[in-house]
């Protein structure tokens, strides 16, 4: 999922907005009227920037047209330091989209790519004279940015998968032995265990379905052979299954598990991919958790997201270099963070909660969620390897 240019709350971008304007009527020469009598700035790779002629300081809305045959992704950015003020996703061929900015004095270029092939081209620059300051701007993050916190993510995911093994092995030895109250008490630290290692969920296939999916979908839900892993289990141990029924799941899901930890081993986490898992995660928090959508009779949905809340801190807490010249609502995010702690501690399920307590715990997370999506927007890599 691509989050668009939107910097909430913090407010470090401009986004470019709105969707595509057909470009009828727009086939001539770049610079010529285009859009409501204004100038049309071309996209493609080999016109990037051409028809900007009225370059003046201040709050104005760009049209930015994709004059090529492939899909175009378009910046606007400091000609010197390369910060971004603004960029268009996805701009198909033959299209005009707004970009919406704040100019001041200074030198501006477009920088355009065609989507997926090849490195960026830059335009010529445009210098502004004028009064005035212009928007916020983020400096550019490469992939090599990001190798650094992925290593250091990936070691916390090895730790973890050491953790979750152990438990897991102790769930399934107390299956085994027939012990349900035993089986439920070693249910909670295993699954916890796996939801702390959240944002490595991309690296791990089709395996996470396997060891964390939900019944939802399947033919026969809860009694669909598909439906395994540690929901299958809870459901299972709170329900009142035979525990000798139980035996096939548990065994299925340290192999999984075990599975895991060896795939791993000769993986990674995507660098690419690390800052949007600081979004996705407590997203996943609001649509699951605290709907109590994932909950299979535990009730344990409301120590599932304090679990989702470590992982998120560790994913912000390996980016912090990345993020502290450029997302100035760091502080605000961490601030929000220990707010959603102070609520999620001593309690377990969500149903349990009154009802002005289960609306500010969703609003905490609802602030983390847009917050955070800025996490993903000025982290994501732009610049070429």
């Amino acid at each position: 999922m691509r989050v668009p240019l939107v910097i909430v709350g913090a407010a470090l971008l401009l986004a470019a907005a709105g969707d595509g304007l057909p470009a009828r009527g727009i086939g001539h020469a770049p610079g010529a009227e285009g859009v409501a009598g204004r100038p049309v700035i071309d996209a493609a790779i080999g016109r990037c920037g051409a028809g900007w002629t009225r370059p003046h300081a201040g709050s104005q809305t760009l049209l930015v047209r994709n004059g090529g045959s492939a899909v175009a992704e378009v910046t606007l950015v400091d000609a010197a330091s390369g910060a971004v003020f603004a960029e268009i996703e996805g701009l198909a061929p033959g299209t005009v989209r707004p970009m919406r900015v704040r100019l001041g004095a200074g030198a501006y270029a477009f920088r355009c790519a065609d989507d997926g092939a090849g490195d960026p081209v830059t335009g010529p620059p445009v210098r502004i004279g004028g009064p005035g300051r212009g928007g916020p701007a983020v400096l550019p993050v490469g992939e090599n940015d990001l190798y650094g916190p992925a290593h250091a993510y990936g070691r916390y995911v090895t730790a973890g998968l050491g953790r979750l093994i152990a438990r897991t092995g102790a769930l399934r030895a107390a299956v085994h032995a027939g012990d349900l109250d035993a089986a439920r008490a070693a249910w909670t630290p295993a699954h916890l265990a796996y939801e702390r290692l959240g944002a490595a969920y991309g690296a791990f296939g089709d395996l996470d379905g396997a060891i964390n999916g939900l019944p939802d979908g399947l033919a026969r839900g809860v009694r669909d052979a598909g439906f395994t892993g540690f929901h299958r289990l809870e459901h299972g141990l709170w329900h009142g299954e035979a525990m000798a029924a139980l035996e096939g799941p548990a065994d299925r899901l340290v192999r999984d598990v075990r599975a895991l930890r060896r795939e791993f081993d000769g993986a990674r986490v995507d660098p690419a991919d690390l800052p949007l898992r600081a979004h996705e995660i407590l997203e996943d928090t609001l649509r699951f958790q605290l709907t109590g959508a994932a909950d299979q009779g535990s009730g344990t949905t409301l120590r599932t997201a304090a679990a989702n809340l470590e992982g998120t801190r560790e994913v912000l807490g390996v980016l912090r270099p990345v993020l502290r010249p450029r997302f100035p609502a760091l502080a605000e995010a961490d601030s929000w963070l220990d707010r959603l702690d102070d609520q999620l501690r001593g309690r377990s399920s969500v149903d349990a909660l009154p009802r002005e307590r289960r609306e500010k715990l969703n609003g905490t997370v609802g602030r983390l969620v847009e917050l955070l999506a800025s996490v993903a927007t000025v982290a994501q890599p732009r610049l070429p390897r």
